[in-house]
């Protein structure tokens, strides 16, 4: 079935809390569908990791133990408790065991979980691709392709049933249907955008052969469909649309896309996107008030970046500097398990909010204005999320940093009237900037140096956005850059893309601060240990 990006799905989102959204947002919609597989009942979890791919060095740092077990709880992905998901995985009485072993993972996300419950027991191997994006490739050793934008109806078989395949294969009601025999049984898959019902349910478990049946519900905001067809789908055919339907802005073309990706009206994308955007500017305000978490690196510093700013002791530069402000604020919120938006990453969550909601500021533009940006960039995302990745461990920092400067250099070229072919070049000069660039996080946290490159990344985000507007040439147009991204990704060595095997991350700074954070979380469990027992006296 072919598919589409969907701005919403792959690009802005989710709203989440947590230091990855590749991390801590895709293991927790994996550890949902999990929790689905098993009917709710789980006692116990084996999560494998391979020692090839990138979750061995960085499952704990970086949130994939939290948000798998988040979802395993039954968590949405901006759920307050997650910050004491290990508590709460106590209380529920939910053993999890993570262990390393080589089986040959061809993706460094992949998570291979062996789920127990009183009376059952499946198998599930998934992976999460970027952004928060998630593909379950396998149930019990049979292949699947689940992404979690569907109810996914799974039926276990003890033998291939005619009777049922027949019937499955004349009704019209479900987008796909697919049939899969394993070694030791076979499995129907059913997707569907609408729930099954227990007519539906019933006449399904009627049939001998139907050893068990599963419900799947979507982890994903959007929802796809039989016969899914967008407007276009690569920067020619957005060209030719506009030649042929008038000479349209890119936030323009960006809803118009995302309404027809959706189902939604123009109205309905419109105000999704309002919701996200006031969830980044209260993100923003709530974290230049200073924010507090005892395991991390970076404290708050945003506050007397502020201050600094209105005492004049910073370098002259009105709208530079409350981006700066504005994106230290966004990256102290993440690191801070507060609420934010993965855009496109957590990771680079503060590069493209930052540069578009500091330009709307600074020019006093309106909710209007600031959500046709946002579709300017969120259209920019999808070429980048079809064509290469978002995800810094096939990439590195480009793949989010460097993605986050291009859609927000589009994004400003909008909001201070710029045209159609300046948001394109602008997207562009800021991408051609940006490749090669490692992710080697210090002590394996995302947070340095990621405020360093979120800031970076929005500053070439107005850099480019004014040389554009002044008619610079790009020479390169967007959808080669783009290709060219995926080329350098391809090309970048295992230990420079988020594994904590290369360049600042085994610097002698990060290994004593590594050092340093082991001793304060064995400080912190035992005070937290002490504090449960007096509790219990």
């Amino acid at each position: 079935m072919v598919s589409f990006p969907s701005i919403f799905n792959d690009v802005l989102g989710p709203v989440m809390r947590g230091p990855s959204s590749s991390h801590s947002a895709a293991s927790l919609r994996i550890g949902r569908m999990a929790l689905d597989l098993m009917d709710s009942d789980i006692k116990s979890v084996t999560v494998d990791y391979d020692p090839n791919g990138s979750l061995v060095t960085t499952h704990l740092s970086q949130g994939s133990d939290l948000g798998l077990t988040g979802g395993i709880l039954g968590w949405e992905t901006d759920d307050p408790r997650l910050p004491n998901y290990r508590d709460e995985v106590i209380k529920a009485g939910i053993d999890i065991e993570v262990r390393y072993l080589d089986y040959g993972a061809e993706h460094p996300n992949t998570y291979q979980l062996t789920l127990r419950g009183n009376q059952k027991e499946h198998a599930m191997t998934a992976i999460s691709t970027g952004g928060g994006m998630i593909e379950v490739q396998k149930i019990d050793d049979i292949p699947v392709n689940m992404k979690g934008d569907y109810y996914e109806i799974v039926i276990f078989l003890k033998n291939p049933d005619a009777g049922l395949s027949a019937w499955l294969s004349k009704d019209n009601n479900f987008d796909e249907v697919v049939f899969v025999e394993g070694e030791k049984k076979s499995l129907i898959n059913l997707k569907s955008r609408e729930a099954p019902t227990k007519n539906l349910i019933e006449e399904l478990n009627s049939y001998s052969s139907v050893i068990e049946l599963r419900i799947l519900k979507p982890v994903l905001p959007v929802l796809a469909r039989k016969n899914l067809k967008v407007p276009f789908s690569s920067v020619q055919e957005m060209e030719e649309y506009r030649n042929e339907y008038g000479e349209m802005s890119l936030g323009e073309l960006g809803a118009i896309y995302e309404s027809e990706r959706s189902g939604l009206s123009i109205n309905e994308v419109r105000d999704r996107m309002s919701s996200l955007i006031k969830t980044m500017e209260d993100s923003i305000q709530t974290g230049l008030k200073g924010t507090h978490y005892r395991d991390r690196i970076l404290h708050s510093q945003s506050p007397r970046f502020g201050d600094k700013m209105e005492s004049g002791d910073l370098i002259p530069g009105d709208v530079l500097n409350r981006i700066i402000l504005y994106v230290s604020s966004m990256m102290e919120m993440k690191s801070s398990m507060g609420v934010i938006v993965a855009a496109p990453t957590a990771g680079s969550c503060g590069a493209l909010p930052g540069a578009v909601l500091g330009v709307s500021d600074a020019l006093n533009k309106n909710m209007d204005e600031r959500i046709d940006a946002m579709f300017a960039a969120g259209m920019v995302g999808v070429f980048i999320a079809s064509g290469a990745t978002f995800a810094a461990e096939e990439a590195g920092c480009m793949a989010e940093c460097g993605s986050g400067a291009s859609m927000g250099a589009a994004g400003i070229v909008l909001l201070n009237g710029g045209n159609y072919r300046q948001q394109m070049a602008a997207a562009s000069m800021a991408l051609q900037s940006s490749l090669g660039m490692t992710c080697d996080t210090l002590a394996n946290r995302v947070e340095a140096p990621c405020l360093g490159r979120n800031v970076t990344a929005a500053s070439n985000a107005l850099s480019s956005a004014n040389m554009a507007l002044a008619d610079y040439d790009d020479l390169v147009p967007l959808d080669q850059v783009i290709g060219a991204m995926r080329q350098v990704g391809d090309l970048m060595p295992r230990e420079l893309c988020c594994t904590g095997l290369g360049g600042l991350a085994i610097t002698p700074a990060s290994k004593e601060l590594e050092r340093k954070l082991k001793i304060n979380q064995k400080e912190n469990q035992n005070s937290e240990k002490q504090l449960n027992e007096t509790r219990d006296l």
